[in-house]
C-alpha cells in the first residue's frame, strides 16, 4: 500500500509569510494613525469651525472664578445655592387690595427710595412667580408705604389700612395661618413703612421684612429680615474702577447734618486739609454734577447713618469705585451673609469718627488697592437693572429670601 505524505513548506517559508502579515499590520496602523490625525486637524473639525465656545468657556471659566473669590463668605456655598433658588425658588403674589393703594409700581423708578419700586418691577417680571399658591415657597404680601405716603396718606392712616388689608388676607387665605406669617414677606425702602407696619404685631415678629433701615436697635431682626440696599437711581454718571491712580484725595463727605454722628464728624473734620468734609450738600450753582465727580477723585468716601442707619451714599461710593467708610452702629449692612464687607469697605464704631483720619492714613496703598479691587467685583451686586441681571441687587435679594425659606418650621 502506497502511504501518502503531505509535503511540508520549509520553515524559512513561514518566517517569511510571518514577517510579510506583521509588516502589513504595522503599515495599516500607521494608516489608520496619519488618516485619524489629519481628521483631527481638518479645516472642517468641530474644533475648527467652532472657536467660540472655546472663548465661551473660558469667559464661563473667568465668571465662575469671579464667584468664587474670597470677598464672598463661603463661595463654593453661595455657587451651589444659588444655582438651586435660580432652578426651584417660587413665590406668590397676593392680588387683592387696592391698586391706587398697595402694589402698583411707582411711575418713575428714581430717587434714593426706588429700590422698593424696582423689586415690584422686577419680580412681576421674573420666573420667581407662580400662580399656584401651593408650589410656593414664600408669599408676598405687595404693600407699598412710599407710594401710600406720595398719596398724603398719613401716619395713622397708613398703620390702620395696612392693619386691615393683612387681615383681610388671613381671613381670606389659609396660607398665614400654616406659619403664623412666617413665610410671608413684604418690602419697604422708606422708613415710613417701618412705621406703617407696626400696627400689626405679627406682621412685624413673624413675617420676613425687607427694608432699607435695617437697624438692630428698632426692632430689625438679623437672620429673620433683610436688609435692602438703598439706591440712588439712575446713577448720574459711569462706574468707576480700575483708577487708583487718579484718587488723590483721602477722604471725603458733604451732606446734611441730620444726625448725632454727622454733627460730629462735620465738627471735627470739615476744617482739615487732607479730609474733604463738607457740612451742607454741594451747591449745584457750582457746577453739573460736582458732587459724583468728587467720588471719583477720592480714596475713601465717609458714609455717616442720617435719620436712619443706612445712606444711599454707601452704594454711590460702592458705584462710583470709592471705598465706602461705614460710619453707623447696629447696621446690618445688606447681603452681609453673602459678601464680607471688610474686603472691599472699611466698617467702623461711630466712635471711631474722632481717629477717623489717623484710621484711613493707617491704611497701606497696598492694602487700598486690594479694598479697591474687591470693591470692583462686588459693583453688581448693587445696581437694579430692568429687567433684572443675574448677581444683580434683585437676585441678592431673591437669594437671601430663598436663604429664609430654609429655616422656617412650624
Amino acid at each position: 500500500m502506497w502511504s501518502t505524505k503531505l509535503s511540508q513548506p520549509p520553515a524559512s517559508s513561514y518566517c517569511s509569510i510571518q514577517s510579510s502579515l506583521l509588516s502589513l499590520a504595522i503599515l495599516t496602523l500607521l494608516s489608520f494613525t496619519y488618516l485619524s490625525l489629519k481628521s483631527f486637524h481638518s479645516p472642517n473639525s468641530p474644533s475648527s469651525v467652532t472657536p467660540s465656545l472655546t472663548v465661551q468657556s473660558s469667559q464661563v471659566v473667568r465668571a465662575e472664578e469671579e464667584v468664587l473669590s474670597d470677598v464672598y463668605n463661603s463661595p463654593e456655598v453661595f455657587r451651589l445655592n444659588y444655582e438651586e433658588m435660580e432652578r426651584k425658588f417660587k413665590v406668590f403674589i397676593y392680588k387683592d387690595g387696592d391698586p391706587k393703594t398697595f402694589y402698583q409700581t411707582p411711575r418713575k423708578l428714581t430717587g434714593k427710595y426706588s429700590s422698593e419700586g424696582y423689586f415690584f418691577q422686577n419680580i412681576r417680571e421674573s420666573k420667581f412667580v407662580t400662580e399656584d399658591p401651593n408650589e410656593a415657597h414664600l408669599f408676598f404680601i405687595p404693600i407699598s408705604c412710599h407710594k401710600m405716603r406720595g398719596k398724603g396718606t398719613s401716619y395713622e392712616n397708613m398703620t390702620i389700612i395696612v392693619q386691615n388689608y393683612v387681615d383681610s388676607l388671613i381671613a381670606k387665605y389659609p396660607y398665614w395661618n400654616r406659619t403664623m406669617g412666617a413665610d410671608h414677606f413684604f418690602v419697604t425702602c422708606h422708613d415710613v413703612g417701618v412705621r406703617a407696619t407696626e400696627g400689626h404685631p405679627f406682621l412685624v415678629k413673624n413675617a420676613i421684612r425687607v427694608v432699607c433701615s435695617p437697624s438692630y436697635d428698632v426692632g430689625y431682626i438679623p437672620h429673620k429680615d433683610v436688609a435692602l440696599p438703598q439706591v440712588l437711581q439712575p446713577f448720574a454718571l459711569p462706574a468707576g474702577g480700575n483708577d487708583i491712580e487718579n484718587r488723590t484725595t483721602l477722604g471725603f463727605w458733604a451732606g446734611h447734618r441730620n444726625s448725632k454722628i454727622r454733627v460730629i464728624l462735620a465738627r471735627q473734620w470739615e476744617n482739615d486739609t487732607e479730609l474733604d468734609i463738607s457740612n451742607n450738600r454741594i451747591n449745584r450753582a457750582t457746577g453739573p454734577l460736582v458732587y459724583q465727580k468728587r467720588f471719583y477723585r477720592t480714596k475713601f468716601c465717609i458714609c455717616p447713618g442720617g435719620s436712619q442707619v443706612n445712606s444711599a451714599r454707601i452704594t454711590d461710593s460702592i458705584h462710583y469705585g470709592c471705598v465706602p467708610v461705614i460710619l453707623s452702629d447696629y447696621y446690618d449692612l445688606p447681603f452681609n451673609e453673602i459678601i464680607d464687607w471688610r474686603k472691599f469697605a472699611v466698617v467702623l464704631r461711630e466712635k471711631d469718627v474722632y481717629d477717623l483720619k489717623q484710621i484711613l492714613k493707617n491704611i497701606t496703598q497696598e492694602e487700598f488697592a486690594t479694598l479697591h479691587n474687591n470693591l470692583v467685583k462686588v459693583q453688581k451686586h448693587f445696581q437694579w437693572n430692568s429687567p433684572p441681571i443675574r448677581h444683580d441687587a434683585f437676585h441678592m435679594v431673591m437669594y437671601e429670601l430663598w436663604l429664609r425659606h430654609h429655616v422656617i418650621k412650624y
